[in-house]
């Protein structure tokens, strides 16, 4: 055979192969496409109206809920409150949390008690006079629904409200109803365990700092190891999700709260959250809150990125307003597996005047400990710190295991 056909007969098999290759990475990538899109999604509780609906037929309801309380259908969501009421459900109150019923509160900011423009209900503020609903308040009321979307941080105040909550009730005699939402934290344990005498609104018990439960998870544990006032237990009812596990990725179709606006700013939260209790800038009065860092009294030629915190959204009055803050920005960091200690280490050492840098009784309550303060001023490393976290994580981890609906 002349050597011109032979070329072109290899050409022409190799053509014939590679083409026969991409055609069956062709279907290679449909299948897994095709296997992605008929992939159960997760069904928050309150989506299963037939679980709860019966428990509130015909009875007087008051519901803790906030802008997360939401029923998602194909194209958007209707607010659970406005559902309720279409279904005939008799809502005599509405209990909103920090940040408000609308949240659209800054952190820490009182929230008062009013009326909702848009349903005319009574709103009672569980983040202004009073934390914890009085029995007056529960007056008339038949049952409790619990619907707010956490993030599953220790220190994200949601968690003592439901506690707060559940609380009154059980003094009162009213049965609750959690309608369960994901946990977008609740992949991994970490952190270190809230001490008993460091105690408040930031931790009411000892769990770690990344506790790894579902709001009804948590909610069990609370009835399940007497951590209510007075030992005492409430008739509770938790409406679980569907297609759930705990290695779940979930994506919050709405911000929880004003300053975690974004799944990068949420997974950052556990770590970001510890600058809370020091001087500090962790992106508030910026777009990119939780999702950087940074300060003037930091020393400026260890830092590429620098930025200037305003007044915004969320943030009235954010930490170095006005001044030009070096520092790192972590805005594309990836769903993280830990409790990262690397940016509250580095921002201390890194600051030119270290007795400006901790809010010592914040930093504690963030903490649950003063320890990691210590820890942190004496210059252990990070791997150092997390060991002395492990027998008390492991302690926990038994304890949550007799809680968990979800695998």
């Amino acid at each position: 055979m002349p050597i011109l056909s032979i070329f072109k007969s290899t050409v022409l098999l190799l053509v014939l192969f590679f083409s026969s290759c991409k055609g069956q990475q062709k279907k290679q990538e449909h299948k897994l496409q095709h296997s992605e899109n008929n992939v159960a999604k997760i069904e928050v509780a309150a989506n299963n109206t037939e679980a709860y609906l019966p428990l509130l037929l015909n009875k007087k309801v008051g519901v803790v809920a906030n802008q997360t309380s939401v029923i998602f259908y194909e194209n958007g969501h209707t607010h659970l409150i406005d559902s309720l009421l279409s279904l005939e459900v008799t809502i005599k109150k509405v209990f909103a949390p920090e940040h408000g019923f609308r949240g659209k509160a800054d952190a820490g900011e009182h929230v008062k008690d009013g009326m909702d423009a848009q349903t005319g209900l009574p709103i009672t503020s569980l983040y202004g006079k009073n934390r914890k609903p009085s029995q007056e308040q529960l007056d008339g009321l038949d049952i409790v629904v619990f619907d707010i979307q956490d993030v599953g941080v220790r220190f994200y105040t949601y968690i003592a409200t439901l506690q707060l909550v559940m609380e009154a009730c059980a003094e009162k005699g009213i049965p609750i109803v959690v309608l369960d939402r994901p946990n977008p934290n609740g992949h991994y344990i970490d952190g270190p365990t809230m001490l008993k005498e460091h105690v408040s609104f930031l931790g009411m018990n000892p769990i770690p700092l990344v506790y790894g439960m579902t709001i009804g998870e948590y909610a069990k544990m609370l009835n399940g190891e007497k951590w209510l006032e007075g030992r005492k237990e409430v008739d509770l009812k938790v409406i679980p999700l569907k297609n759930y596990t705990h290695q779940s990725e979930y994506h919050l179709p709405i911000r929880p709260s004003p300053n975690l606006p974004n799944d990068a700013s949420i997974t950052l939260y556990p770590s970001l959250g510890l600058f809370e209790g020091t001087n500090v800038n962790a992106g508030r009065g910026t777009e990119f809150q939780f999702q950087r860092y940074g300060a003037s009294f930091m020393d400026s030629t260890k830092y590429d990125f620098q930025y200037i915190p305003e007044p915004n959204f969320g943030s009235k009055y954010p930490k170095e307003e006005g001044k030009t803050c070096f520092g790192n920005d972590l805005s594309q960091t990836q769903r993280m597996q830990e409790v990262s200690l690397k940016w509250v280490i580095d921002a201390y050492q890194n600051s030119v005047d270290k007795s400006k840098f901790f809010i010592t009784s914040g930093f504690t309550k963030h903490a649950g400990t003063p320890l990691l303060q210590k820890q942190i001023e004496a210059g252990l490393s990070e791997q150092e710190i997390k060991a002395t976290w492990q027998e008390e994580l492991e302690t926990f981890r038994k304890i949550r295991e007799k809680y968990l609906i979800y695998d």
